[in-house]
């Protein structure tokens, strides 16, 4: 049998972000990744919009992406490491949300609150958004709250690029599926993988997304994980925008970005999303290119009526990993010793990665967060009933 001080299983951007800051930050030993497909083809950091923001209802959130969009500054020059070009361009294009009537109260009081917290954001009167977004129709909008350094990055880049830095620093990736874990004494002990492999180890990260839940449960924990289809449109512009405008939020749910085709594309695109708060939970990559037409064109033409023919070139699905209160599992499991969990971040898991690698790697190291108070996050919150809020989801 084989032996590692720290094994993490699940190798995608949260993964790979936690071995990076362990090893960047000296953690002794071996730390084994363990990835059960290396191709991430249904990874959901690799299938995501890219969006990194500030702009949350709780100091917990705003200062883990605050952190994080510290690190995303300088994240292609911290990845780029043994022949390995890190390309995830991060964009501080902006995150603008737009308050109609019925939401204009919320925004105010969200507003004040995040200023309270420190988030840069500000609100705009209608002109200035009309500077920032050419053509777009506010007969039905009060303003706008726009972060300046919110963005976006490339979310294929971001997920290798974090891959290869933590392989640099010292971590090993694994391919294979965990089959067990075992304790002994109310402590971790044992990973099992389906191909017989064996790892003695006293600490397991579990930081496998939408398919974290049954891992718990090799071990009696409860992680209130489901996973749900979220569906994206790619589509390209008429003709070139005059401008880059930033990730845009519309009352309706209803948000796109500029796609900045890394690929030479002639055309200009953009990148939708819409989360369809009554989809089914499950494992489901089959894109529904009825929402188009459905929900998505009627809600952009309204905003944007020079897209009113837009139709869309490519259509993806990839999984959210939801909770009860649609936020993160961070930390150890109290009732298991070496049991530690990073999952569950309900569509924010790519913008915040950063700054979870680095809280996971000082909880292990260190028996708690420093960096970032993440304890309000704390795994056993939902056996005590005290469900974390955040009025800022998309």
């Amino acid at each position: 049998m084989e032996s590692a001080d720290i094994v993490i299983v699940g190798g995608g951007v949260m993964g790979s972000s936690i071995a990076w800051h362990l090893c960047e930050d000296g953690v002794r030993g071996r730390v084994v990744v363990i990835e059960r497909d290396p191709s991430y083809a249904r990874a959901s950091s690799r299938l995501a919009l890219g969006g990194v923001r500030q702009q949350f209802g709780s100091d917990v959130n705003i200062r883990l992406v605050q952190w994080s969009v510290r690190f995303w500054r300088q994240f292609d020059d911290l990845m780029s490491v043994n022949g390995h070009e890190a390309h995830a361009n991060f964009r501080s294009r902006g995150y603008l949300f737009l308050a109609d009537d019925a939401h204009a109260r919320h925004f105010e009081e969200r507003l004040a609150m995040m200023r309270l917290f420190g988030a840069q954001v500000e609100r705009l009167e209608l002109d200035e958004i009309a500077k920032r977004v050419p053509g777009v129709a506010l007969d039905d909008i009060r303003f706008g709250v726009f972060g300046a350094d919110d963005g976006y990055a490339n979310p294929h880049e971001v997920l290798h690029g974090f891959r290869a830095g933590a392989q640099a620093a010292g971590a090993e990736f694994r391919t294979g599926e965990v089959v067990a874990i075992e304790s002994q004494h109310a402590r971790v002990r044992e990973v099992q993988l389906a191909d017989g492999t064996r790892i003695a180890t006293r600490n397991v990260v579990i930081a496998a997304g939408a398919w974290s839940r049954p891992l718990g449960a090799m071990l009696g924990v409860e992680f209130p994980i489901e996973p749900q289809r979220q569906s994206l449109f790619r589509c390209a512009l008429p003709e070139r925008a005059s401008r880059r405008f930033p990730m845009v939020i519309d009352p309706s749910g209803v948000h796109w970005r500029h796609e900045d085709d890394d690929r030479g594309a002639a055309h200009d695109a953009i990148v939708v999303a819409c989360t369809r708060a009554e989809e089914p939970m499950g494992e489901n990559f089959e894109p529904d290119p009825t929402r188009w037409s459905r929900d998505f064109l009627p809600a952009l033409a309204r905003r944007l009526p020079g897209l009113r023919g837009l139709e869309p070139l490519e259509t993806w699905a990839g999984l959210y990993e939801m909770t009860p209160d649609h936020n993160p599992l961070i930390g150890a499991c109290d009732t298991v010793g070496g049991l530690y969990v990073a999952a569950g971040f309900s569509g924010h898991g790519l913008m915040m990665s950063p700054a979870v690698g680095k809280a996971m790697s000082e909880i292990v190291r260190l028996g708690r967060a420093e960096t970032v108070d993440v304890s309000p996050l704390s795994p056993d919150r939902f056996e005590r009933g005290a469900l974390f809020r955040d009025g800022a989801m998309i």
